[in-house]
């Protein structure tokens, strides 16, 4: 063998070695960047996961606000006229329990939290009988009286303005009313609310009378 040959033989083996090396550096550069992209996505949802932990999911209330009335109001001091905002708000949870607020504030947001406030400490509960009310009743509040009657199933709410807001969200859904005397929003929502505080479930009438339920319905 001549050394021509011997030197071709050498060079041809030690591009072998270097192809087998490159090859041999690729899979192993291959085989890390597999593992950290395997290892990216589940250090993102270990961090996702505590977050989801650390944020606590907040339920739905179930109370619903309703704004009946904003007014602007005045107020004279010594200085001259001190403007304010007024806020009609009923607060209720469509499941017997009702209430109306009513406060100022010099913006309108404020105004609206104060009243929302002062809806939920006077909150009262209503008798409800069925989807209405257990009898005709009739509330006063100033100047303003409403009138309430029973209604059968499919009757809807027959009432309007803050009347009809109070029965709404009190949970009642069939019912007549009607509103006599003045027309204040506040006074009508406020004589809606005195009727409700009056009515009287059957079994209490029936306790009170000293009879059962058969006798009292009968």
């Amino acid at each position: 063998m001549t050394e021509e040959k011997i030197e071709e033989l050498n060079a041809e083996l030690t591009q072998e070695t270097e192809v087998n090396e490159s090859a041999a550096e690729s899979q192993e550069t291959d085989a890390v960047a597999e593992e950290t992209v395997e290892q990216l996505p589940a250090k993102k949802q270990r961090g996702r996961k505590k977050r989801v932990e650390t944020q606590e999911v907040k339920p739905e209330s179930e109370w619903k606000e309703q704004v009946v009335q904003i007014r602007r109001v005045t107020k004279v001091v010594k200085g001259g006229k001190k403007l304010s905002f007024r806020a009609i708000v009923i607060v209720g949870n469509q499941k017997g329990q009702v209430g109306v607020g009513c406060a100022k504030a010099s913006e309108v947001i404020i105004a609206i939290q104060k009243a929302i406030a002062d809806g939920r400490k006077n909150l009262i509960t209503v008798p409800i009988f069925k989807t209405t009310i257990p009898h005709p009743i009739t509330g006063r509040s100033g100047a303003g009286a409403v009138m309430l009657r029973p209604a059968s199933q499919g009757t809807g709410i027959i009432a309007g303005g803050a009347v009809r807001s109070v029965l709404e969200l009190a949970g009642i859904e069939n019912i007549l009313s009607k509103s006599l005397g003045s027309k204040s929003p506040l006074n009508a929502a406020n004589a809606t609310l005195e009727a409700l505080k009056a009515l009287r479930p059957f079994n209490e009438v029936a306790k009170k009378r000293g009879l059962t339920m058969a006798e009292l319905l009968n």
